[in-house]
């Protein structure tokens, strides 16, 4: 895999570590509170996929298709939603009464994703990859699995999701109305400007934006998915969560690689 400098990694930018910046000390090997909080809101933006933005790559496919985790990271991102719909499809009785409807009938399609889950943490280890992204898909699968079994309802399966969709979308709206965007906060210290972009008007204008796009989309998840969840609607809740993902989150991640690229411009080589 081929490394990116980083402006965040001390390996790569050893005199100007945007979090030792923030911390306001260069020289002492102890993490301060404040470099701990830098290196953390970089990191969570390289996660969200801004890498691409910091870096000056060119926006095109293989820039997106590596920020959501290559081939294999499309995979694991849609195929236990895929199986699991797919599965529960096949195997549930349609005019069976749902509220008699016995836990074992949701074993195959809670089953499936569990098993798909494990079979992409054990190719990550075979292949020497890093497995943080299919343990944590794992983990949050086997949550989701134990609430259905707890519960016996296939729809508390994505109980997880919902959760997730609303405290994003209520951290980040909040984060805009006390004026210091966690967007901007990520992006700030990815970019190594820590909350200097708080006192550049367009800087600021700019990321705040950015940071209510990001909430409308997972609050449009929630006021799309949450009604069907309550009226139990497995199918159209499973087809909802997967055109709601990756198919929203790979427009909105472009949008914001311009916005930003927009207020970070590099400068011009000199001759």
């Amino acid at each position: 895999m081929t490394h990116h400098p980083d402006p965040t990694d001390p390996a790569d930018q050893p005199d100007s570590d945007p979090a030792r910046a923030a911390a306001g000390d260069a020289s002492s090997d102890q993490p301060t509170v404040s470099g701990v909080v830098a290196e953390g809101m970089a990191a969570a933006a390289r996660r969200a996929g801004f890498s691409s933005a910091a870096e000056g790559e060119s926006i095109n496919g293989q820039a997106l298709l590596a920020a959501m985790g290559g081939i294999r990271g499309l995979f694991e991102a849609i195929l236990p939603g895929l199986v699991f719909l797919v599965t529960y499809t096949l195997t549930i009785d349609p005019e069976a009464d749902a509220a008699a409807e016995p836990i074992v009938a949701l074993l195959p399609a809670l089953i499936a994703p569990l098993v798909l889950g494990l079979i992409f943490v054990v190719l990550r280890v075979a292949t020497k990859q890093t497995t943080t992204p299919a343990v944590g898909g794992l983990v949050g699968t086997a949550l989701s699995v134990a609430l259905a079994l707890f519960s016996g309802k296939a729809s508390d399966f994505f109980l997880v999701g919902l959760y997730t969709n609303a405290g994003y979308g209520a951290a980040l709206l909040i984060s805009v109305l006390v004026g210091w965007p966690l967007v901007g906060l990520a992006v700030g210290f990815l970019m190594g400007d820590g909350i200097a972009w708080r006192s550049d008007p367009s800087k600021r204008r700019v990321l705040t934006i950015l940071t209510l796009c990001w909430t409308g989309l997972f609050l449009a998840r929630l006021a799309v998915q949450l009604p069907l969840y309550l009226a139990d609607n497995v199918e159209l809740l499973a087809t909802t969560k997967l055109l709601m993902g990756l198919p929203l989150y790979a427009p909105l991640l472009i949008v914001s690689w311009l916005m930003v690229r927009s207020i970070y411009r590099k400068p011009a080589p000199t001759a």
